[in-house]
């Protein structure tokens, strides 16, 4: 579903700031796969991200989704393709838009071409319907603005808005770090629950490690501009928060900064 192959990028090329984010990346997620990514800050978790997402054109490399080649393609129209949540809350939706119109600007990208404010019945119906699935009373809230909404609130309508067109793969970026904890929980819930239901290839950034070995398929570690670790299957299996930290101190020859690493 998703192949990168020898990803490279490096900012600041040839000046005494030079950093090398990706450093020859291989990655294949087969569809329905779930991964999630953990590392240091500056480890290229987010240059990956946003390279596939087309925020910006690798130095070297290419990318492949669905079987279509995207290296060079626009970012706007990989956005069809691929749905991404944030780890800003107000990122991502129209905070002056109306939660019903957000859903119809989402479902619009594959279902009707360009969005329109004539909303038909059947499309907010569908919309109550998914809403409902939240618990959040926010089916009977559809006219509200979204930025009247909570910070969790926000985060799993953006939720339903990023999955609800089906896309090829759902880029998460630490899009729960900036929620309490209960708003956390949920989402991450709702997360596992949408992506195993609707087998949508899911690449997931996150900073809790306990996060990264319960949810998902597979767990890969970022160093340097290198994954240095892949885990899945019954390696992956009843691994804890130290027993990860060994592995990667193996791998590495350094320790975590438990500062940046854990929640």
């Amino acid at each position: 579903m998703l192949k990168v192959k020898n990803a490279c990028k490096t900012f600041l090329a040839g000046t005494v700031n030079e950093h090398k984010a990706l450093c020859g990346v291989d990655l294949h997620l087969k569809p329905g796969d779930f991964y999630t990514v953990i590392g240091t800050n500056g480890s290229g978790k987010s240059t990956l991200f946003n390279s596939v997402a087309g925020n910006f054109l690798l130095d070297d490399g290419e990318i492949i989704l669905d079987g279509v080649d995207i290296t060079y393609m626009k970012e706007h129209k990989r956005a069809k393709r691929i749905g991404r949540m944030f780890q800003d809350p107000m990122k991502g939706t129209a905070p002056d838009m109306t939660i019903e119109e957000n859903l119809t600007l989402a479902y619009s990208r594959s279902h009707k071409g360009l969005f329109s404010r004539a909303i038909r019945k059947k499309d907010s119906d569908t919309f109550r319907e998914i809403l409902a699935q939240l618990d959040m009373g926010l089916e009977n809230r559809m006219k509200t603005k979204m930025k009247l909404l909570s910070g969790g609130q926000r985060q799993s309508v953006t939720l339903m808005m990023s999955t609800i067109a089906k896309p090829k793969l759902l880029l998460l970026d630490e899009h729960t770090a900036a929620l309490d904890p209960v708003s956390a929980e949920k989402v991450l819930k709702l997360t596992n629950e949408i992506v195993g239901r609707d087998k949508i290839t899911t690449l997931m950034i996150t900073h809790n490690i306990t996060s990264a070995l319960k949810l998902g398929t597979h767990t890969i570690m970022l160093d340097r501009g290198n994954i240095i670790l892949e885990l899945s299957g019954a390696e992956r299996d009843g691994l804890t928060v130290q027993g990860l930290m060994d592995i990667y101190y193996k791998k590495s020859a350094k320790v975590f900064d438990t500062d940046s690493m854990l929640l």
